[in-house]
């Protein structure tokens, strides 16, 4: 099966340098003079290579990025912009889209608007799949932009930085990412890779209700070992924008307490990361995102939301901020930010081309930056793939698409802790069973984290005992083994 981009976890570390050393070579190459950001021009590399992409949501930079990116490249590009006129509006099963697509082109990009899309899209088809954007899901090409602009910056920071690796250059990096926190795409898969680095992460959500999802909490903690931390946890002399600060402590710490609604843990912080998070002074970088209103509820009302603006850059944690966008902006970005040189969003966007020709090289196994590379969390995980039981409760996750239920089934992954934790291997959206059972049998038992006794392809999760009912399953019946006492003094058993 040829390497998809799905997830900003499916490239390892030294995959990641390894495209950002390809860019680099694109733009050595190709930019113009006084303009390092750019490409223009047009090479021949990939010149046999012809890129497929489909749209099923709206998109500007993206799509015109990544068929900007092929041409340059040499290449060649066929494109379905509008999933309203592609065959899916006659009921066409996404899984026969890209398995007819990919007879027409050697890569395929796609956007949609169902979590876990691209996911379906990389297991059928016979090409590299690379993930534009799944509903709320993940946004991992623009992460891959996000952090090669942020390495940018941080190299032109101070000359010293210049050979210097991604995670030395993020490690320790305090980092704003402010608005729609609940339904954005992009800070979900930047969030992932900023904790990887080791950078400090503030958000600072629009409202209570756009904080990040407790699957992104949960994801960060368990994959990252990235913790939030209070102000009342800091130590004194730091000063936070916020109420919250996420941070990966050098050494692994033990959860405390998992619940279905937060995340408890006790932080015993070393000396050194004490001294870290006492030196916040300043935020290195402000992240701006909008309203994401095509995945707000309609009845959830109004928010002030908040705009960021050169008035708002005067606060003291701002004054040397650079300011990052993922664009398009409507209201939350002030337009008297252009002039300032801290805004660097159109930069950002630039930089979209040039990490888009790595990628699709690498991904065509055109230049060798992912030869022999697994994927950064291949196999981490036992899978959980059978009918009958427990299925992802997230309605705009694809596999709970009854069209697409012709062809797949659920797929999950079996996290352990104090809990059993079910993890959907398309949306990444998280639940705890409360009862398991056999197929076989159809007799069910509550102690979940003995589901290692049940062969994989018996086993069965249900969400609770009503669920297990009205499946047609029935409690196990256990035996109850009586025990004759012993004769008094002797230790024998009486005749």
């Amino acid at each position: 099966m040829p390497r998809s981009l799905v997830t900003i976890d499916d490239f390892s570390n030294a995959e990641i340098e390894a495209v950002f050393a390809l860019a680099d070579r694109f733009l050595t190459e190709m930019a113009p003079p006084g303009k390092p950001w750019l490409i223009r021009g047009r090479k021949s590399w990939a010149t046999d290579k012809i890129l497929a992409t489909l749209f099923y949501e709206p998109s500007t930079r993206t799509r015109l990025s990544f068929e900007s990116a092929m041409l340059r490249l040499g290449g060649g590009v066929i494109s379905a912009p509008d999933g309203n006129l592609s065959s899916s509006a006659k009921g066409e099963t996404l899984a026969d889209t890209v398995r007819v697509v990919d007879k027409y082109a050697d890569l395929i990009v796609i956007r949609h608007p169902w979590e876990g899309a691209a996911r379906i899209a990389a297991d059928f088809a016979d090409v590299p799949v690379i993930n534009a954007g799944d509903g709320a899901h993940e946004h991992p090409t623009q992460t891959l932009c996000d952090l090669y602009t942020l390495r940018v910056g941080q190299r032109e920071k101070n000359p010293q930085n210049a050979d210097k690796s991604l995670k030395d250059l993020l490690h320790d990096l305090t980092i704003v990412l402010c608005g729609d926190l609940q339904h954005g795409r992009t800070v979900h898969s930047l969030v992932f890779a900023l904790a990887r680095f080791g950078a400090r992460i503030i958000p600072l959500p629009a409202a209570d209700e756009f904080d990040f999802p407790e699957h992104v909490r949960r994801r960060l903690a368990r994959d990252y070992n990235c913790f939030p931390v209070g102000k009342k946890d800091l130590p004194e002399g730091a000063t936070l924008p916020a109420d919250v600060l996420y941070f990966t402590p050098e050494k692994p710490h033990q959860l405390s307490l998992w619940q279905p609604d937060r995340l408890d843990i006790s932080l015993r912080l070393t000396k050194k990361e004490q001294r870290s998070l006492k030196g916040i002074k300043d935020v290195d970088v402000f992240y701006a995102t909008r309203l994401q209103l095509e995945r707000k509820d309609a009845d959830s009302g109004t928010v002030e939301y908040p705009i960021v603006d050169s008035q708002f850059l005067k606060q003291k944690p701002y004054r040397h901020s650079r300011v990052m966008h993922p664009l398009p902006r409507v209201d939350e970005l002030g337009y008297d930010i252009d002039r300032d040189s801290r805004g660097i969003y159109f930069q950002q966007a630039a930089y979209g081309v040039p990490v888009r020709m790595a990628l699709m090289m690498a991904l065509m196994e055109l230049a060798p930056a992912l030869e022999g590379a697994e994927s950064a969390k291949a196999g981490k995980y036992p899978v959980y793939q059978n009918v009958g039981g427990i299925e992802c409760r997230n309605r705009n996750c694809v596999s709970a698409q009854p069209g697409e239920r012709r062809y797949l089934q659920p797929r999950m992954h079996i996290m352990e802790e104090f809990h059993v934790t079910l993890r959907c291997a398309y949306c990444d959206h998280e639940q705890s069973p409360l009862v398991m059972s056999r197929a076989s049998t159809k007799k069910y038992r509550t102690d979940v984290e003995s589901w290692r006794e049940i062969r994989a392809e018996d086993l069965l999760f249900f969400a609770d005992e009503t669920a297990a009912r009205q499946a047609g399953h029935e409690p196990r019946k256990t035996r109850v083994r009586h025990h004759e006492p012993e004769a008094a003094g002797t230790g024998a058993s009486p005749r």
